[in-house]
């Protein structure tokens, strides 16, 4: 495939500049307010390093918007590292109320072959012995989620959730295969999510899903339609929440590459309100929208008036759940006509393959 060759390319030369840093320099870890299941509590959130994500450092040269390979000390880390890692970032945050630990890989969790399963047992043990700990969420593509993997997690970590994050991105196979080269089909995450949702497993597991918002080559009317369709999907397909991710410019992508040239801009935040409040109103399970880079040059952006009030606005409604309220500033006109001239566009078009 063209996207293929291209992604290939541009991963290459992206890892021959990077600068190899040990594995302990790169495992930050955070907390902060968040919605679990049960309601409003705490998340801690860590990042373990591995040797990058299987699917961005393979021929494919992995996904058109995403550089987190690049955080990645691209070599083997030994299991009683990985665990040592994941003690001392760990035991950095206090756990006195409900909390979920958000754990990230640059890829897939649950493969061994990025997480040993001796390192990932001993983790999820850790966790199994946190009282407060509620959740236990982790990320992984969907060929790695098999019944068995899923059986030997759930006897590592007991009863607690066990939400496994899948980066769909879009219901659009095309999008997803010429857009953003993800390597996997609809059928593929649907398969994922029956293993999940599998009731013989008689643990508490659940599927998440991940959806971008404005892949490359989408306009910005198409890639508000796009998000509402996926995450009704997604709903459809037995997920337990959605995710959001509205598209930041990461560097050495292709995406980038687009967006200097001129040929790609972030969606704008009335696009990420209009999602929230058309998704809220047709989906019943969580629904969660990422805000980072918001107002930020390479990230969702309105204008400097309004920037970090919806910003505000929208982090609050994540933890509520509620339809955010409809303000006005005078650069909703600029968005509204973009939208517009969308649908011109879209029309033309069609018209023209017609003829």
């Amino acid at each position: 495939m063209e996207i293929e060759n291209l992604m290939q390319e541009i991963r290459e030369d992206a890892l021959s500049k990077m600068e190899r840093r040990p594995p302990q320099d790169l495992a930050p870890s955070w907390s902060g307010e968040d919605l679990l299941y049960s309601g409003i509590g705490n998340a801690i959130f860590i990042v373990l390093p591995t040797p990058g994500c299987a699917w961005a450092i393979s021929g494919s040269g992995g996904c058109t918007m995403c550089s987190y390979v690049s955080d990645s000390p691209l070599e083997k880390v030994e299991p009683d590292l990985l665990v040592d890692i994941f003690k001392k970032a760990i035991g950095k945050h206090e756990i006195n109320e409900k909390t979920v630990v958000k754990i990230f890989a640059s890829g897939s969790f649950l493969n061994p072959d990025e997480i040993p399963r001796i390192a990932r047992d001993k983790i999820l043990d850790i966790l199994k012995n946190e009282k407060n700990v509620e959740e236990v969420v982790v990320e992984s593509r969907p060929e790695y989620i098999t019944k068995d993997v899923l059986k030997e997690c759930c006897e590592a970590l007991g009863n607690k959730i066990f939400e496994i994050g899948i980066g769909l991105e879009t219901s659009n196979d095309y999008t997803r295969e010429n857009k953003i080269n993800k390597g996997f089909s609809k059928k593929d995450f649907e398969m994922a999510v029956n293993n999940i949702n599998d009731t013989k497993l008689n643990c508490d597991v659940r599927a998440k899903a991940y959806i971008f918002v404005k892949p490359i080559l989408t306009s910005e009317k198409d890639a508000i339609e796009e998000a509402v369709e996926s995450a009704e999907y997604a709903e459809s397909a037995g997920a337990s929440r959605i995710s959001f991710c509205p598209a930041t410019i990461h560097k050495d992508t292709l995406m980038e590459l687009l967006w200097r040239g001129g040929s790609y801009q972030p969606p704008w935040i009335w696009s990420i309100m209009e999602i929230i409040r058309r998704v809220r109103g047709s989906v019943d399970i969580p629904i969660i929208m990422d805000t980072a880079g918001f107002g930020s040059r390479r990230g969702p952006y309105n204008c400097k008036k309004c920037n970090s009030q919806l910003k505000s606005i929208i982090i609050e409604s994540n933890l509520d759940q509620s339809i955010p309220e409809d303000l006005e500033c005078e650069c909703k006109e600029k968005w509204e006509s973009e939208i517009e001239f969308s649908n011109i566009t879209r029309s033309t078009t069609n018209l023209l393959r017609k003829k």
